[in-house]
This record gives C-alpha cells, sequence and structure tokens, in this order.
C-alpha cells in the first residue's frame, strides 16, 4: 500500500466437512470474502493516492470512502462468521459464561435462539449478529442488512451469521433459509465466541 497504513492480508479457515455446510459452498464463500479484502486494499490505495494528489473532498472520493465500508466490514464480518464455526462442534456449556448471560438477558438460551434463529429468517440478505454492549454487558440479538449498515456503534459482535444468499445458494434454497440456519448452529464454535465477550 502506498499510505502508511499496513494492508489487510487473506485468512484462512479450516472448515473442510462442516455438517449440512458443504466444502463446495465454502470455496465459492472463501472466494468472495478474499474478493473483500483485495477491495479494502484497493481502495485505501486509491484514497491514499487521491488525497496525495489534493483530490480529497471530491465526489470521486466520497464515492471510494463510502465504498470502502462496505468492503471493509465485508472482510471483518466475514472473518467473524467463519471464525465461530468449526468442523468439532460442542454444546455451549451450561455452565459457562456466554450461556450465564443468555440465561439472564433473555430467560434461557432456548430463549435467545428462537429471537436469533427469527432474526436470521427474516426476508432480505443481510447478517443476524449476537452483539455485546460493551458499556454494560448487554446481549442483543440485530440484523444487519449491508455490511456498513445497521451495526451499533461500539458494539462487539460475538456471534455472526451470514444470511447473505451467497452463504448457502449452492446447498439450500434460498426458501430453505431455516434449514441453512439450522446447519450453522450445528457447527458453532462457542469456545471462540465465548472468547469475544468483553
Amino acid at each position: 500500500m502506498s499510505s502508511g497504513n499496513k494492508a489487510y492480508e487473506k485468512k484462512t479457515f479450516d472448515l473442510s466437512s462442516l455438517n449440512g455446510i458443504s466444502d463446495k459452498q465454502l470455496e465459492i464463500h472463501f472466494a468472495l470474502y478474499a474478493g473483500y479484502v483485495t477491495n479494502t486494499n484497493l481502495l485505501n490505495e486509491k484514497i491514499s493516492e487521491m488525497l496525495k494528489t489534493g483530490k480529497g473532498g471530491t465526489p470521486e472520493y466520497a464515492e471510494l470512502k463510502r465504498r470502502l465500508g462496505f468492503e471493509y466490514n465485508g472482510m471483518r464480518l466475514h472473518e467473524y462468521y467463519f471464525g465461530n464455526m468449526t468442523k468439532s462442534p460442542k454444546e455451549l456449556a451450561s455452565d459457562s459464561k456466554l450461556r450465564a448471560q443468555l440465561d439472564n438477558v433473555f430467560g434461557s438460551y432456548d430463549s435467545w435462539k428462537e429471537d436469533f434463529v427469527k432474526v436470521g429468517t427474516m426476508r432480505g440478505v443481510g447478517w443476524a449478529i449476537l452483539y455485546q454492549d460493551p458499556t454494560n454487558g448487554n446481549l442483543s440479538n440485530h440484523w444487519i442488512t449491508l455490511h456498513e449498515e445497521g451495526n451499533p456503534a461500539g458494539f462487539r459482535p460475538l456471534l455472526v451469521m451470514d444470511i447473505w444468499e451467497h452463504a448457502f445458494m449452492v446447498d439450500y434454497k434460498p426458501a430453505e433459509r431455516a434449514k441453512y440456519i439450522e446447519a450453522f448452529f450445528s457447527n458453532i464454535c462457542w469456545d471462540s465466541v465465548e472468547a469475544r465477550i468483553s
């Protein structure tokens, strides 16, 4: 990169042989994620060059800055998503810190899961995310439409589920989103999710 910032590197995730999410589906999804990394770096380079040549504040500069939020958050949300899955899943421990917080906020793990799944089955494409508010520790489920729109400022993503059709179109029809969500839940790495709690 021409600016003082370091280029972002594509991360790798060993997720072959997941339950209900095929390796072919993952291959396509990983390629899409790689595009977000590439575009984030490219946009940062272009923005840096525009600043150096006195073109900051132009309409072209503004569009690049807006696009950067989409590409950057696309990169980050996919890293959270792939990072909170495992090919060796275990149930969320009944004595875990996260389980205690879910029980406290939602009344029970099952009530939380029901709400999270309902968020995930809402019409449209986007993300279902369990967030923690670091100011008071509260947990809440959110629907994020585009990567850069709807994220609550300062909140910490704990569990991230991609609901864009590219996340499941190889394995499931668009009308079978509920089956994809069930498959996603069978692959959650609860240790990774819990490690994100502040």
